[in-house]
C-alpha cells in the first residue's frame, strides 16, 4: 500500500523528539514501538557496538492527523552519519480546521521559534511556519473556514 512519510534523522535525541510529537498528536509508537541499534542482531560482520549506541533509537513511527507516518532515526557519527539541522526538511501540515491549526501550531512552537504567525493568505489558506525546539521546519495550510 503506498504512503507519504516524513523521515527526521536527529544525531542523539530522537526519543526524546517523538516523546514530543506524540505529546502534541497523541496516539502511540507504531508497533513494535521504538526499535534501538541494540535490537540489530549480532553478526561476524557487524563491529561492536557501545552501551551507548545500543541505546539509541534506531527507528520510530508515529502516525499524525490520522492520514501521515511521521519516522525517525537517531543518525551517529559512530556509524559514518553527520546530522546538521537546517531547513532541508519541512513538514507540511493541512489541518481541517483552523481551530486545530492553532492548537498544533502553538504546541509545535513551545520552546521552538515562529517564523511566520499563522494568517489568513491570498490563496485563501490559513498558513503560518514555525522551527520547533528540535531544530524540524513546519509549515501549516488550512483551507477550512471553521
Amino acid at each position: 500500500m503506498a504512503r507519504v512519510s516524513t523521515y527526521l534523522n536527529f544525531s542523539d535525541h530522537t526519543e526524546a523528539a517523538f516523546n514530543f510529537y506524540k505529546s502534541v498528536f497523541g496516539g502511540e509508537f507504531t508497533a513494535p514501538g521504538i526499535r534501538r541499534f541494540g535490537d540489530i542482531p549480532s553478526s561476524p560482520e557487524m563491529p561492536p557496538m557501545s552501551d551507548k549506541l545500543k541505546h539509541l533509537v534506531m527507528h520510530v513511527e508515529l502516525k499524525i492527523l490520522n492520514c501521515h507516518f511521521l519516522m525517525g532515526t537517531d543518525a551517529p557519527e559512530e556509524m559514518g552519519f553527520m546530522v546538521q539541522k537546517g531547513n532541508n526538511v519541512y513538514i507540511n501540515l493541512e489541518p481541517d480546521t483552523k481551530a486545530e491549526t492553532k492548537e498544533i501550531f502553538t504546541k509545535l512552537s513551545e520552546g521552538g521559534t515562529v517564523t511566520e504567525e499563522l494568517k489568513d493568505m491570498f490563496w485563501g489558506g490559513y498558513f503560518g511556519s514555525l522551527i520547533d525546539k528540535y531544530g524540524i521546519h513546519w509549515m501549516f495550510n488550512c483551507m477550512g473556514n471553521s
